[in-house]
């Protein structure tokens, strides 16, 4: 571990950090066992206390399981038939392309849209809107709507990742980001159950009707300007979301 990052990050968040890498690389799929406390804490050079902090977050998280006697063990998304994902920071969600394909239903347009105007705070009744659905080993999970300010949307009018029947592993945010004068700070969201829509059921190949996870995220930047907001039909059965709260200090 490098130096500036022990002066920085707590010792058990990089143990995690790095144990959850070495997990999405798929360094320890087929029940490859993890290493024990012991070994890792010979490995970070850290107190096995330490270790023990790492794993308590992995678990809860998710992303390992452990079995007295045995060891513990990475989850495998796999056999459970779900995208997990753990979120606690706008990285959280612009590192969905890492593991995700993001395809474009309809290409981003200009549109006339009232609700999503007011949600964006602008004056006018003028959206860009684009719509996609991301893919996980091959399944849909979530299909989603993005509402762009005029202002904003003007520097992604003509990105290839964002063309009809386009696919590729880009973020929203994440193709915004080098553009915006103020940098994205904030994502207020919501969580709700809804029934799928027409559009929703034939992207995700489900019924209409049918109980999906609605999450609307409005994204803020350091001024408090609205950039950008999405409202998302997530499918429970594939997909897991996850949140760390933890006691202010």
């Amino acid at each position: 571990m490098r130096t500036r990052e022990k002066d920085t990050v707590p010792a058990y968040q990089l143990v995690a950090g790095a144990l959850r890498a070495d997990i999405a690389d798929g360094r320890y799929r087929d029940g490859v066992r993890l290493p024990t406390e012991f070994e890792l804490a010979e490995q970070f050079s850290v107190s096995r206390q330490t270790v023990r902090r790492a794993f308590s977050d992995l678990v809860a998280e998710g992303v390992v399981y452990r079995v007295p006697g045995r060891g513990t063990f990475a989850t495998d998304s796999r056999t459970t038939g779900r995208y997990l994902r753990h979120h606690g920071s706008i990285e959280d969600l612009m590192n969905l392309s890492d593991d995700t394909a993001m395809e474009v239903l309809e290409p981003l347009r200009r549109r006339v849209d009232i609700e999503a105007a007011a949600r964006l705070r602008i004056d006018t009744d003028i959206v860009h809107t684009v719509v996609f659905r991301r893919i996980h080993d091959g399944t849909p999970f979530v299909h989603t709507t993005v509402h762009l300010p005029e202002h904003i949307a003007r520097h992604i009018t003509d990105a290839p990742e964002l063309m009809d029947r386009a696919v590729g592993t880009s973020t929203i945010i994440g193709l915004l980001e080098p553009h915006l004068s103020s940098p994205i700070s904030e994502a207020a969201q919501s969580i709700t159950v809804a029934p799928a829509t027409e559009a929703v059921a034939a992207a995700l190949g489900c019924d209409v009707g049918h109980p999906m996870l609605r999450i609307d995220r409005v994204y803020s930047d350091a001024q408090g300007r609205v950039d950008e907001v999405s409202v998302s039909y997530f499918l429970p059965e594939h997909y897991t979301y996850r949140v760390t709260l933890r006691r202010g200090m």
